[in-house]
């Protein structure tokens, strides 16, 4: 099991990734060496904790000096029992929000000027401290919310703009990698026709697939007839539909309430209001969408005939 000094979050991939170390090896490390102590989410993934980060990389430091890969993961393993604690990772609650604005603005003077790897970097910082959910929702979120208000107010170029959406959407992308596999219960995530911003959505998935869903991405501007056609074939256990704009449902709520009764529908965004939740028998979500995606609980299904 997972110490309680740091959240259990990371993915093998994930881990993978941050150490450059193969997922076999790892593997291999946890099996031969106790070097990693993984949980087993509600989905039935495993998850690592900053902990077991830490202790791969001072294996790696030990295995550099000469350390046989038994002796080192021993002196990573006795290292992280006796460090101090501020010696430790930081975990969120350390990490304070002056940090957070810190990083936000230089990712936002980063991503202004166009300096993706300068951006990149400021991500891979705050995942390095953070969970991934902790970053979404008070990192990355609120500092597109503003860019929209940026664009709007003439404050910031179009350029500027998609260069940022782009650079975002491909992170929420790479963290979604591979999200349709496993056993857990599959949600269907689609903008309504017309909407192209969909990065909250995507943000709204990566959460959800961290908590045990598979998801079917669609994206933005999903043509409804098709949408149906879809889910009536195969019926996942949720849909969830985003707009920014009431005016995305307009003529919509019979096709709607329909798609509602195939499976669970729950409709997001600014464009979706509790009066048109009620009209076509969805949910609505009125939570930040990393929020939104920790309250969504498992599966069920409608009993109702379509």
């Amino acid at each position: 099991m997972a110490t309680n000094e740091s959240p259990a979050v990371l993915r093998i991939g994930e881990l993978s990734r941050r150490l450059g170390v193969s997922d076999h090896v790892l593997r291999a490390w946890e099996r031969r060496y106790g070097l990693l102590q993984p949980v087993r989410s509600a989905g039935g993934f495993r998850l690592y904790s900053e902990a077991d980060l830490h202790r791969v990389q001072r294996m790696q430091d030990h295995l550099a000096h000469g350390l046989s890969a038994a002796e080192a993961a021993r002196a990573a393993i006795g290292e992280q029992r006796t460090a101090e604690p501020s010696e430790r990772a930081k975990q969120p609650s350390e990490v304070g929000l002056d940090g957070l604005a810190d990083a936000a603005r230089t990712l936002a003077t980063a991503l202004d000027e166009f300096d993706e790897p300068a951006a990149q970097a400021v991500i891979d910082h705050l995942l390095s401290m953070l969970t991934v959910e902790t970053v979404i929702r008070d990192v990355l979120m609120p500092y597109l919310g503003e860019l929209g208000e940026r664009w709007a107010r003439g404050s910031v170029s179009v350029v500027q703009e998609h260069f940022a959406s782009n650079v975002i959407r491909g992170r929420l992308a790479g963290l979604g990698r591979g999200w349709g596999h496993g056993h857990g219960p599959r949600a269907l995530l689609a903008c309504l026709p017309g909407e192209q911003h969909e990065l909250a959505l995507l943000a709204f998935g990566v959460v959800l697939n961290r908590n045990g869903w598979r998801i079917s991405y669609l994206g933005a501007d999903t043509p409804l007839n098709e949408l149906t056609q879809a889910t009536t074939a195969a019926p996942p256990d949720l849909i969830v539909l985003a707009a920014t704009a009431p005016e995305r449902f307009d003529g919509l709520t019979e096709q709607l309430a329909r798609l509602a009764r195939i499976a669970p529908l729950a409709i997001a965004g600014a464009g979706a209001t509790q009066e048109i939740a009620d009209a076509i028998g969805a949910r609505l979500l009125t939570e930040d969408p990393v929020t939104a995606a920790e309250q969504t609980p498992g599966a069920t299904r409608p009993h109702t005939s379509v």
